[in-house]
């Protein structure tokens, strides 16, 4: 859905069993309270291909085909515009403040191509004037295109997946860069122009050494980046990797690996703000991601995109009185999943057939346009009020600094008197701070955050 890797806290959550008995008293009217013009939306938007998938990748990525042709990038892009528009009204009068571009390598389509699709999504949102604009890119200079072309079309900060700058480690992983071109691009990137430069870099790789974790964060660091996401290597299901597990450092050596980690990022400036996301000293926290965080609204297009959005019913509000007709909208209030077809084919599969054939009274066959329809739906679903407990604490837990108790109640309508009870139960151990304004775990919180979560599943 997204750039937000899994961190090491999370991993096993899915197996603790689910007890929904302790936050089923919410009343629908707390989220008709709900008022979205205080709720940040920002737009994901998922390029799919890639030239290789890789061994440890779970993302919603494919291969390119081997007969692939300018026309799939045409045909995709247009169903691109059509999904965008029809979210449209999910807006609700609001702007979108971030937009993120994630694959899959979206460095792959052509700058053409976001010249057309940005030109055509700022006439259907509304984009904030100081809006952050990310794009994902890989190192190799075959897989994108110059730098200054991007900045042309409006993506202002680039993420780049160099995750090693060790050429044995970048082989065990499957990259098709080197050393070389990954420092390359990232010198080429802050040349072009581009002020934002994350790299992404895993430490807890096979046989991975603790100095080759350390020059990797300090060679990002002297080629120029502003922005390190550093997250460790998890093995995750439907990967090669799963089906052929590689041997990873055992525990006491990822725990120095980490420390030592984190007090070189330190050192050179930068910010632990979340659990693998450091901003350095000219840089600042990518705003897309933290409102992931901290639970707001994104809309989502592409193949595989997965969306979220609050929908605010008060007839009275003139902001969205004209854009009740939509079918979405006749909802009732409340906070929503939503995803795409996973695969590119079915996501372009409504465009395929854009005219049909007629016989008319003269028993001829004739061709009339088709009106092309948008990608569908494959799931829209109201987030439970116990789910909102789990999933906002999931992600606002992450955040260093955590967030306000106020957060919690304007992002999913529930009372804070609703989780009290795991609340106090977790300051008296010890795990958050005794804080009423305030949700951010301890010192100890912090190692132990799965502890934390288990209490609000």
């Amino acid at each position: 859905m997204s750039n937000i890797k899994s961190s090491h806290f999370s991993n096993n959550l899915g197996a603790v069993n689910r007890d929904n008995s302790s936050h089923d008293n919410t009343s629908p009217d707390s989220i008709s309270a709900l008022d979205v013009r205080d709720i940040p939306l920002a737009l994901y938007i998922h390029i799919p291909w890639c030239v290789k998938k890789c061994p440890y990748c779970d993302f919603n990525s494919h291969e390119l085909p081997i007969d692939s042709q300018l026309s799939m990038y045409d045909e995709y892009v247009d169903a691109l515009i059509l999904d965008a528009a029809s979210q449209q009204s999910l807006t609700q009068g609001r702007e979108i403040s971030s937009v993120f571009i994630g694959g899959g390598t979206p460095s792959l389509l052509p700058i053409a191509q976001y010249q057309r699709l940005f030109n055509s999504l700022r006439e259907i949102f509304r984009f904030a004037g100081d809006i952050e604009v990310t794009m994902e890119a890989n190192p190799g200079t075959l897989e994108h295109a110059p730098f200054a072309e991007y900045l042309k079309v409006g993506i202002n900060r680039l993420s780049i997946g160099v995750q090693s700058f060790a050429a044995e480690q970048l082989t065990t992983l499957g990259r098709i860069h080197n050393p070389a071109q990954a420092l390359s691009a990232i010198k080429a990137a802050r040349c072009a122009g581009f002020e934002r430069v994350n790299v992404d870099l895993m430490h807890g790789l096979p046989k991975q050494t603790m100095s080759e974790a350390l020059n990797d964060i300090q060679m990002a660091h002297d080629a120029g980046a502003t922005h390190i996401s550093w997250y460790q290597l998890t093995i995750e299901p439907n990967t090669v990797f799963y089906r052929s597990q590689p041997i990873l450092p055992d525990e006491d050596s990822l725990a120095d690996i980490e420390q030592a980690g984190q007090a070189l990022l330190e050192s050179l400036g930068y910010y632990n703000y979340e659990v693998s996301a450091w901003a350095g000293a000219s840089d600042k926290p990518c705003r897309h991601n933290v409102n992931y965080w901290q639970f707001g609204d994104y809309l989502a297009i592409g193949a595989g995109a997965h969306g979220k959005v609050t929908i605010y019913k008060d007839v009275s509000q003139e902001l969205i009185a004209e854009k009740m007709s939509d079918e979405i909208l006749k909802n009732e209030a409340g906070i929503y999943r939503f995803s795409k077809s996973r695969l590119p084919k079915d996501y372009m599969g409504y465009q395929d057939e854009t005219k049909q054939n007629k016989i008319n009274q003269n028993n001829q066959m004739v061709t009339i346009p088709k009106t092309p329809m948008p990608p569908k739906m494959v799931g829209w679903q109201a987030i439970a009020s116990d789910e909102l407990v789990s999933e906002f604490m999931l992600n606002a837990l992450r955040l260093h600094d955590g967030v306000a108790w106020s957060l919690f109640e304007a992002r999913t309508g529930l009372s804070y008197d609703s989780i009290a009870l795991e609340v106090n139960k977790l300051i008296k151990q010890g795990l958050l701070i005794d804080d009423n304004e305030h949700l951010q775990p301890t010192a100890l919180g912090k190692r132990y955050l799965n502890q934390i979560l288990r209490e609000f599943l």
